[in-house]
């Protein structure tokens, strides 16, 4: 899968996406200040449509890799299209209409 990672998210999910094999260019590797209708248009070009907003607190963030990977594996090709807030423990996927 493609991944298109913004510039705030924690690089930690950047390296063990591309660990387990999927293509994750991370926006702060290629520019300074990401324009929120840029970074969606490059998704959409990217085939890599959706959102997974991570809200998990610093004291959770050894976790955080293991938690991508489970919510990518467990639920592929559902990610795409939706919005998803991934919390330590829980994952609420809402797919567009």
């Amino acid at each position: 899968m493609g991944f298109l990672a913004d510039e705030c998210c924690d690089f930690a999910v950047v390296r063990c996406l591309r660990a387990a094999g999927h293509d994750v260019p991370a926006v702060n590797e290629f520019q300074q200040k990401s324009v929120d209708r840029q970074l969606l248009d490059l998704a959409v070009s990217e085939d890599s449509p959706g959102v997974i907003l991570i809200r998990f607190p610093a004291s959770a963030r050894g976790v955080l890799a293991d938690a991508i990977l489970k919510l990518v594996g467990e639920n592929g090709a559902r990610l795409m299209g939706a919005f998803v807030v991934l919390q330590p423990g829980v994952a609420r996927i809402n797919v567009g209409r």
